[in-house]
């Protein structure tokens, strides 16, 4: 399967008019190029971040358009969520993804099924009728906490051997016995992404091979060094830049992502509006004064690092 997946993936935000009620496609549109331009390796269309729960279906087919006409345009990998916890309805929108011509690369991100919490027998069963009916690779969004459903490095390897399926978003939010066990001796093939922010810098020291991180939304280039650093094997270069990535992702997820995240964006001008969607709520401006400070901190580190 010829999708690499190394780097960092930004799962992208769904900025909104001034009172949420419709889609800013030209605000995500510059904000994908920006990610881009400062070396994000894919973006992320659909996902946790994006609200996707609380789009109707003709704005998630218009944000899927812009994000797949940037990513076509850079060569950047795109990555689409989809999926919910009923396997036929899974699978059918995965065959609606169509495949993607002009040399884009694509992916589908795929959560492991929720709140009905099958057996590890089931998951297994739910992707690999996923990918049969997908026409892109499957990358599973594992995060038990959301879905209730922890899975053993032995079942995460069953779902590695799978036919189409790509990676995983390894947010399981501690670093765990599985998560070590799995690193330890990572399947041929499979990447291994990063996707709790603050664990970012100890998953790349173990092997894994990227991240899909919301706090690389305003810190892109930082994260993408913090990877570059650990993968060429500098690492007080990686452990410097990476303690103040660990205080900002902390930062903007003191609040209910994206609130915060938005809040910042909205602060430094990419965005017109930090407006949500209910159930969500606007962040508070002392969280979003906080996250502010803390990637000014990134920012001054950066800089400094790069004159020794």
């Amino acid at each position: 399967m010829d999708l690499d997946l190394r780097g960092i993936h930004v799962p992208l935000i769904t900025p909104f008019s001034g009172d949420g009620a419709t889609v800013d496609l030209g605000a995500l549109e510059r904000l994908a190029h920006r990610v881009v331009d400062n070396g994000a390796a894919g973006l992320v269309a659909l996902g946790t971040t994006a609200e996707a729960a609380s789009l109707d279906a003709d704005e998630r087919a218009a944000i899927v358009t812009t994000c797949r006409r940037v990513a076509r345009e850079r060569g950047v990998v795109l990555s689409v969520g989809v999926g919910t916890n009923d396997t036929r309805k899974a699978a059918a929108e995965l065959a609606a993804l169509g495949r993607v011509g002009g040399g884009a690369r694509e992916a589908a991100l795929v959560t492991v099924p929720y709140f009905t919490r099958p057996s590890e027998d089931g998951v297994v069963a739910h992707f690999a009728e996923s990918a049969a009916a997908s026409p892109v690779p499957l990358i599973v969004y594992h995060v038990p906490y959301r879905t209730s459903r922890p899975l053993s490095a032995g079942t995460l390897r069953r779902l590695a051997a799978l036919p189409g399926v790509a990676g995983i978003k390894h947010a399981v939010g501690v670093l765990d016995g599985e998560t070590m066990d799995l690193l330890s001796d990572p399947p041929e093939g499979f990447a291994v992404l990063a996707g709790d922010d603050v664990l970012l810098g100890p998953l790349l020291a173990l092997g894994a091979a990227g991240g899909i991180l919301a706090s690389a939304h305003v810190a892109t280039r930082a994260f993408v060094d913090v990877v570059d650093a650990w993968q060429s094997g500098d690492v007080p270069r990686a452990r410097a830049l990476g303690s103040g990535l660990v205080r900002l992702s902390a930062r903007l997820f003191a609040e209910p992502n994206p609130a915060v995240v938005k809040g910042v964006l909205r602060a430094r001008g990419e965005i017109r509006s930090a407006a949500v969607r209910l159930p969500l709520l606007a962040a508070s401006e002392g969280a979003v004064t906080a996250a502010v400070e803390a990637l000014g901190d990134v920012e001054s580190r950066r800089t400094a690092l790069a004159a020794v």
